[in-house]
């Protein structure tokens, strides 16, 4: 029996080098560690934001939930909305600049970025509105525990606390 022999055009080679692309590229959005994300951001909360499609997580800070509240002088304040309204006022109408340091369990990008050469993180943990999250920034809190800024101006439970307490991650 003779087999039938399609003459070499190339298809192929072709398709080996697309699909080498497309893992090279997915290669990149899996492990992010290095690159470089550049723009405007929108904020989700006190410490993640999203440069175009990109989901950032800021390293080294935990800011509160959305959800969580906080008290002051004896009265309850959102100071989940708070802390990221303190990261909206950073950002707003700067262009942010990102780099990635790979990712969290939730799949968002963890990164160290900067406003005009000024690092977000430093910035949040210093006004008082989120904490060193690894010891990254424990200089910062401690500025701002004695200033009595932000958080530390009333009471508050760790954003880890009580992520834990109230069962959601974030």
């Amino acid at each position: 029996m003779r087999r039938f022999r399609r003459p070499f055009q190339g298809r192929g080679l072709t398709s080996l080098a697309v699909a080498l692309a497309l893992a090279g590229g997915a290669g990149l959005a899996l492990k992010p560690e290095g690159r470089i994300l550049e723009g405007r951001a929108q904020v989700s909360d006190g410490d993640t934001l999203r440069i175009g499609d990109a989901r950032i997580r800021l390293k080294g800070i935990d800011a509160p939930e959305m959800e969580q509240r906080c008290s002051r002088s004896g009265r309850s304040y959102a100071c989940g909305e708070a802390a990221r309204r303190a990261l909206i006022d950073l950002v707003s109408g700067e262009t942010v600049r990102c780099r990635a340091a790979g990712r969290d369990r939730y799949q968002r990008i963890l990164a160290r970025c900067t406003v005009n050469g000024a690092d977000i993180g430093a910035r949040m943990v210093e006004s008082g509105w989120a904490v060193s999250y690894g010891r990254a920034y424990d200089g910062e809190e401690v500025r701002a525990q004695t200033r009595s800024a932000g958080l530390w101006e009333g009471e508050f439970e760790p954003p880890q606390d009580w992520r834990r307490e109230n069962a959601r991650g974030g």
